[in-house]
């Protein structure tokens, strides 16, 4: 590349990386004040750590839904500056085609066509299967959910808790009330209890505490322990389950989905939908790159500026983004409409590539064949 193409390509990169990062950190700021998000430290009493980890999870997607509009942003941003400070005549009057004007950012969208399928293939379905296992993990913490400390936790199966203290995995002082048959209510107190696992079971281990029944006649027992196992299995909620959704799903998972299993099989239509969206995707950083740079240069220049045409453009490219999201919800119903994911993309490309690269070549052969005086001229 020239000077001048490299510091076209520095400007648009560096106006690119800004522009994601912080519609990326905004997007992260609101979804993170979600309420599923503050549930993890509210209701699951989870870190902050947890917080931010789940936080990050959701990056890649959603730098891989803000990178075709970025790069429309950037690309338009920097194309203007360069041309009202007359730099892109001066590299025309240098000589320079309008590809070799066009080549830094063009380059540019392609490493990010890279990115955005990198991101759509590995990066973004790994990182949405450990958010859900997250989700699900904190969701499901028996500790959390079953035993708080100081507080009275009532349960819909007739369970209460009390723990005066929790320390870690340790609980001080705990109180369990099991009141599921009415007819016999248990009571325990122990003044220890952590959880442990017994055949893939969880199972609350109490030290050093007593238990109080009521039988069904009224009378009362009382039963010293060392150490006694409540079992914690019946307030399981086995619908937490982890079912992988279309978005946590790599593309061979989309494209070939196991028709033994309900949802795949239930879901076929959706699940290929969004694998032909993962591919077709990164086609529309050509597409945004392309309707930026007809925006500045694809007409004739004025002291006036852009601001007309970039507006223009700008529409172009949101009713771009709205069509692709349209073909991916038609290729949901329909799967023979999935070929507008590609299409609709590809069409705006090969539209404003003839209009800004071809036509002028063309234009200009059409005055050579008129007045062979004016190409030799050109030519010399």
């Amino acid at each position: 590349m020239s000077g001048f193409q490299r510091y076209l390509f520095r400007n648009v990169l560096r106006t690119l990386i800004a522009i994601v990062g912080g519609l990326a950190l905004i997007a992260l700021l609101t979804q993170g004040l979600s309420e599923r998000q503050l549930d993890l430290i509210v209701e699951n009493r989870q870190s902050v750590g947890v917080y931010l980890w789940v936080s990050v999870l959701a990056t890649p997607q959603i730098i891989s839904l803000l990178m075709p509009i970025a790069l429309f942003i950037a690309t338009a941003g920097a194309l203007n500056v360069a041309h009202r400070e007359n730099e892109i005549v001066v590299a025309q009057a240098s000589g320079m085609s309008n590809w070799q004007v066009a080549s830094p950012v063009m380059r540019l969208a392609a490493l990010a066509a890279i990115l955005h399928l990198g991101l759509n293939l590995w990066v973004q379905p790994a990182a949405s299967r450990e958010l859900r296992e997250t989700v699900t993990h904190a969701s499901t913490d028996l500790a959390a959910s079953l035993v708080r400390e100081g507080m009275f936790m009532s349960h819909g199966d007739g369970l209460t808790t009390f723990a005066r203290e929790v320390r870690g995995g340790e609980m001080h002082d705990l109180l369990i009330s099991d009141t599921r048959n009415p007819k016999e209510s248990i009571t325990y107190i122990a003044k220890t209890a952590y959880l442990v696992q017994s055949e893939g079971a969880p199972v609350l281990v109490m030290k050093d505490g007593h238990m109080q029944q009521v039988r069904e006649n009224g009378a009362l027992e009382m039963l010293a322990f060392t150490q006694s196992p409540f079992d914690l299995a019946p307030f399981i909620n086995d619908q937490k389950a982890v079912v992988l959704e279309e978005s946590d799903r790599f593309l061979p998972e989309l494209f070939f989905p196991d028709m033994t299993n309900y949802y795949d099989s239930a879901n076929v239509n959706l699940l290929q939908a969004e694998g032909h969206a993962r591919v077709s995707a990164p086609l529309l950083n050509f597409a945004m790159a392309m309707l930026a740079i007809y925006a500045v240069l694809g007409g004739d220049f004025s002291r006036r500026g852009y601001a007309m045409r970039i507006a223009l453009a700008s529409a172009a490219a949101l009713t771009l983004r709205l069509a692709a999201f349209g073909a991916v919800a038609s290729g949901r119903d329909d799967p023979s409409l999935n070929i507008l994911q590609y299409l609709i993309p590809v069409f705006v490309i090969v539209v404003i590539s003839f209009f800004y690269f071809a036509q002028p070549i063309l234009a200009r052969r059409r005055l050579a064949a008129r007045n062979p005086t004016v190409a030799i001229a050109q030519a010399a």
